[in-house]
Formats: structure tokens, sequence, C-alpha cells
């Protein structure tokens, strides 16, 4: 079995935060929206099926759990979920929150104007809180 690599450009889009049973939670470098990426650290995956059955529920688990902790840390409108993966194909679960004045609501955040990076302060603020919520 290969190791498991993570696309670079997940990589170059995104910080590990948090090593999980099946994933590494990641925070998206924009800060248009707080934005979590969840990726099952198993090589060779790009849909949710080509997981055993048990990564599967774990998958769906660490999904439920990640998307309950960013509604209480942000309060958001909503909680998206999606693994769309037309671009980077490696298996990978976006959860986002999203509010009725964010920049794009209620249309998609895909290809809505350019990402914003984070400063160092918001970045580890929502880091610390996502880490709190989850304990």
């Amino acid at each position: 079995m290969e190791p498991f690599v993570l696309d670079e450009r997940l990589a170059r889009d995104s910080q590990s935060i948090l090593k999980l049973g099946l994933c590494d939670l990641r925070l998206a470098h924009d800060s248009r929206w707080p934005w979590l990426i969840l990726v099952p650290q198993r090589s060779g995956v790009s849909e949710v099926f080509d997981l055993t059955p048990l990564d599967q529920a774990m998958l769906t688990f660490e999904q439920v759990t990640v998307a309950a902790a960013l509604k209480k840390v942000t309060g958001a409108t909503k909680i998206n979920i999606a693994a769309i993966g037309n671009v980077v194909r490696q298996l990978h679960v976006h959860v986002v929150a999203r509010f009725e004045d964010d920049p794009n609501w209620p249309g998609p955040i895909w290809g809505h104007g350019s990402p914003i990076a984070h400063s160092d302060d918001t970045f580890n603020a929502l880091k610390s809180r996502m880490l709190e919520a989850l304990q």
C-alpha cells in the first residue's frame, strides 16, 4: 500500500490544525468564510465509496463532529458540507460556515472572487476556538 501524501493544492491552500481518527482537519487560508477541510488519510482515494465501510462511517462521524463544532464557534446561519473534487481529485470534504451577509450568500463559495488570507491573529483565533470546541 502506498503511503498517504497530501495533494499539493490542499497543502498550499490550508493548514493542518488537528489529526482526527481518519482525517487531517485543515483550516483554509481564505478568511472570507470560516472554512475547514477534512482529508481522509488514505492513499489513492477520490470518492467516499472508495473508502472501506468502517472508514465511511468514521468520515461521517468526523464530518458531523466538525460541523457541529463550527456551528457552535461561529453561530453560522448554515453549515455547508461538500466533497466535490473536480479540481483536486484526492478525497477531501469542505465544511464551511455561511452567513446571510457573507460575500456570496446564498450562492456557492467556489469561483467567487479571490481568496483573502487570514492574518496570523485571525487564523490562530479560529484555530484555537475550533480546537476548544472539539475537546
